[in-house]
């Protein structure tokens, strides 16, 4: 009996711990965590840009964004940031606003509340320091928060926010047409569309396709006549 119970109560102990995950996949039981997945107004689509900075994809989505006037948060990796300081600042520079993904790219769910804390600390002080800006959102990788980094996040009085809409660049085969059709499918003011300018965690060059895909999205929008906007940071 004394082993039973020690097995529901371990078995319980894990659904608590995993029990965030699949927020991205059941927009239900993210409104029930309080995760966003849409901005809380409605005066434009937010454009979300995970796993940066990298010298090779970034600099074309902020030339694209430039060109459309546009706005965009770019939830940034801290090992990325160390590499990439001077790209990060220009992201910051630019207007756009400045998100946290972490220190190093790995799932939640395996990680201690200890190293879980470790890394969203390093992160977030490597990234105010390389862009002047403390982090306010936060998405964990692969947007699955674990109970941990939940309740970490809030303590820390980040908002954690998912998407949406999204292109799915990083699947094998994409296409930018594809990607911009899926990213846009149904969009109405409100949504968050998330997309990647960096591909150090997927297919070889994966961001690349999102970044081929941002004009066609951004001219999407213009013809919904959508801004594309930041996050607000809360007032």
């Amino acid at each position: 009996m004394k082993t039973r119970t020690i097995g529901v109560a371990t078995f319980a102990a894990a659904c608590a711990w995993c029990a965030p995950g699949p927020a991205p996949h059941v927009p239900a039981l993210a409104r029930v965590l309080g995760i966003r997945r849409r901005l809380p107004h409605l005066n434009g689509v937010a454009l979300t840009f995970d796993d940066g900075p990298d010298p090779r994809t970034t600099p074309v989505v902020l030339a694209a964004l430039a060109r459309a006037h546009a706005t965009a948060t770019f939830f940034l990796v801290g090992e990325q940031v160390e590499r990439f300081g001077e790209l990060a600042a220009e992201i910051a520079a630019a207007g756009h606003e400045i998100g946290l993904h972490g220190y190093r790219h790995l799932p939640t769910l395996l990680r201690t509340p200890r190293e879980l804390n470790a890394d969203l600390d390093r992160a977030e002080t490597v990234i105010a320091e390389a862009t002047g800006r403390r982090p306010v959102f936060y998405r964990a990788p692969f947007g699955v928060f674990s109970t941990a980094a939940l309740l970490s996040a809030r303590r820390r009085g980040w908002t954690p926010l998912l998407w949406s809409r999204w292109g799915r660049e990083w699947e094998h085969g994409a296409r930018a047409e594809k990607v911009a059709r899926r990213a846009t499918r149904a969009l109405t003011a409100g949504d968050v569309i998330l997309l990647h300018d960096a591909s150090y965690y997927g297919l070889s060059g994966f961001a690349d396709v999102a970044a081929g895909a941002l004009p066609a999205i951004l001219e999407t929008l213009s013809e919904l006549e959508l801004a594309a906007v930041a996050v607000s940071r809360p007032t």
